[in-house]
């Protein structure tokens, strides 16, 4: 097994926890959207869910708003 270290390569794979700091958002806030289908793409990895930062910067961007009268 191999030791992460700080200067090492980004890991892609987030937790809930992780994906919900990186966005800004509480943990709460990330599981109620991935259970009514709005929030950011998630795998399965067993019984864990993961969130690939490629993944939660695709939903970010697809999200973007000029205005609060763009449709969503």
């Amino acid at each position: 097994m191999t030791k992460t270290t700080d200067d090492g390569p980004e890991k892609p794979f987030l937790n809930t926890v992780e994906a919900a700091t990186w966005l800004r958002l509480t943990k709460n806030t990330l599981e109620k959207m991935r259970v009514h289908g709005r929030g950011p793409v998630y795998r399965k990895h067993g019984r864990y869910v993961r969130y690939h930062i490629e993944d939660l910067v695709e939903w970010s961007q697809a999200n973007k708003r000029r205005s609060t009268s763009d449709a969503v």
